[in-house]
């Protein structure tokens, strides 16, 4: 996707105090903070409010980013910048849902980039927060992710250059469109893995998969929730319904609304096709736990014919060893042969009989 053209910045509000005095960034978890004018390279600053007056005598604006932050840290920020004391909470608090805010003067975002570790098979979230202003844009993030580097090195790229330096909004855009990029390539990647784990269940093969489904299935869970909050938000964009972060700007992000919602069906399908798989790996499971238990009732029948079978010859061999004195058998001519013949008639018998149920 193409990035929009350079957007025409909106003036301040009135009454607003143009350098309160804020102090240096000094303790605040910065990673860069830097003012970007137009026909100029971007510059660094330690004093925010001077920035941000110079930013908004300019017609430039002022960009912090941030690496995790607390209550104190954003304190100090909110006083300069007048930010939605809420949407600071929320920004102070990670593992908030994906969502678009409109306030009088400011527009706060919750974006979840994503990247899939497939040595793992894990869907990493992280989480960036973002406050859009008329002359300032200040970005939290959450865990690790690369967008927000990314979009910022654009962005020095195009600093400079015959379009001027990028505006506020559209960075947000530019950091939108990374984030559902990056969605489609953990789609793409997820995709790979369903496909694999489909054929190995379907290959007809004995190794027990459950567990790599149910894992993979989970995170896929986990990714959804990190796609699907986003789709009315953007939807919102796309159809004005956040005037401040979208003017100029509807055309790219119903692009953007495109390529979410092909995510979200994508990752339906992969739940879906994850289901199917799972419950195909148990009944698989359990058609060979049945041959199993089959095979070991067919074993104990045969153990138990040959044990009946063995049990005849014992029986009267254990009879004539008691060795009484006044045994009427002991003295009779031919009575080992006819106890031998005894034995081999019983014992052939129940063979005999054995086989014809099938139990030998």
């Amino acid at each position: 996707m193409s990035p929009p053209p350079n957007e025409q910045q909106h003036p301040d509000a009135p009454g607003t105090d143009p350098s309160p005095d804020l102090g240096d960034l000094s303790g605040l978890p910065v990673v860069r903070c830097e003012l970007y004018a137009p026909g100029a390279q971007p510059q660094r600053v330690e004093d925010p409010g001077a920035a941000l007056a110079a930013a908004r005598a300019g017609g430039g604006f002022l960009w912090i980013g941030l690496h995790g932050t607390d209550t104190a840290h954003m304190t100090r920020l909110q006083r300069l910048f007048d930010l939605p004391p809420l949407a600071v909470e929320d920004a102070v608090n990670a593992h908030q849902r994906p969502k678009f805010e409109q306030y009088p003067e400011t527009t706060f975002a919750v974006l979840k980039p994503v990247r899939y570790v497939d040595h793992e098979e894990v869907v990493d979230v992280s989480e960036v927060a973002v406050f859009l202003g008329a002359h300032f844009l200040i970005t939290v993030r959450h865990g690790d992710s690369s967008v927000v580097a990314d979009v910022r090195a654009e962005v020095d790229a195009a600093a400079g250059g015959p379009d001027g330096p990028d505006g506020p909004r559209r960075v947000l855009y530019r950091l939108l469109d990374r984030v559902v990029d990056g969605y489609s390539d953990v789609v793409q990647a997820i995709a790979v893995d369903v496909e694999e784990i489909e054929e190995k269940v379907f290959s007809g093969g004995e190794d027990d998969h459950s567990e790599r489904i149910y894992k993979l299935k989970r995170e896929v869970l986990e990714f959804k929730r990190a796609v699907v909050p986003l789709i009315a938000p953007v939807q919102q964009l796309v159809d004005g319904g956040l005037a401040r972060a979208a003017d100029g700007q509807r055309p790219y992000y119903r692009d953007v609304l495109d390529h979410l919602l092909r995510a979200a069906d994508a990752i339906d399908g992969d739940d879906r096709l994850l289901t199917d798989i799972l419950q195909a790996q148990l009944t698989q499971v359990g058609v060979r736990q049945n041959r199993v238990s089959a095979q070991q009732n067919e074993d104990m029948r045969r153990i138990s014919a040959w044990a009946a079978i063995a049990l005849v010859p014992t029986a009267i061999a254990g009879i004539y060893g008691m060795n009484f004195e006044h045994m009427p058998e002991l003295s009779t001519r031919y009575g080992y042969f006819v106890v031998l013949g005894v034995i081999v008639a019983a014992c052939g018998g129940l063979y005999l009989t054995f086989r014809a149920k099938k139990w030998l």
